[in-house]
């Protein structure tokens, strides 16, 4: 699918915003053969499957211009790089064990030149930084991913939301959120109320306050 999906679902994309994110499926392909990061069957599929799926927290917890953003576990740039993408005044720092994954971060960031992005090969515990928010896709269970995002969480909030952890997360997440100590606050979000695209069925956004 081309990258025009993205404007259905967020018209005011403008034209620098457009050609960046048009260029990601030829730069992804070309790096998938150099170091795999997305499966061959997924990158196809890469406007939806990763692009917009990065971008459908924005209706539910938009960030704010000068926002610090932490992406654990970014793997192949997701979310990191598309919402860099979007919010050209959001400063994100992307993260990732993976040194090879992380190669291939970093030449992406260098041929769309985004200046609010960097990326660096690293464990969630070794980062020393302080965050807004800390977002996170696929990586582990709420409670660990919890507990390795509040020593970055900064103290003083700039959203309409308390810093905290956003999590991409799939499937029955019931035993996963009661495994959260008594009195976490949380909310979960349905992705497909807000796009309704068979991939989004199940997946939700879930954000716990720091």
């Amino acid at each position: 699918m081309e990258s025009r999906i993205l404007h259905t679902y967020f018209p005011q994309l403008n034209d620098d915003q457009k050609e960046k994110f048009g260029n990601l499926l030829p730069l992804y392909k070309y790096w998938n053969e150099q170091i795999n990061v997305i499966s061959r069957k997924d990158i196809e599929e890469l406007y939806v499957h990763h692009v917009l799926h990065a971008l459908t927290v924005i209706p539910f917890y938009p960030l704010v211009e000068k926002a610090e953003i932490l992406d654990l576990g970014t793997g192949g740039g997701f979310p990191g790089i598309p919402l860099a993408i979007f919010y050209p005044d959001v400063q994100f720092t992307m993260i990732d064990g993976t040194a090879k994954k992380i190669k291939v971060v970093n030449e992406i960031i260098k041929e769309l030149g985004l200046e609010n992005t960097r990326a660096f090969a690293q464990r969630a515990e070794e980062n020393k930084d302080k965050f807004d928010m800390v977002l996170t896709r696929g990586v582990s269970n709420v409670s660990q991913l919890l507990l390795w995002s509040r020593p970055r969480l900064k103290k003083k909030h700039i959203h309409a939301f308390p810093n905290g952890l956003i999590a991409y997360k799939g499937g029955d997440l019931r035993k996963e959120l009661r495994e959260l100590r008594r009195g976490e606050y949380y909310e979960k979000r349905d992705i497909y109320e807000l796009f309704p695209l068979d991939f989004f069925k199940e997946k939700y956004i879930i954000y716990v306050q720091g």
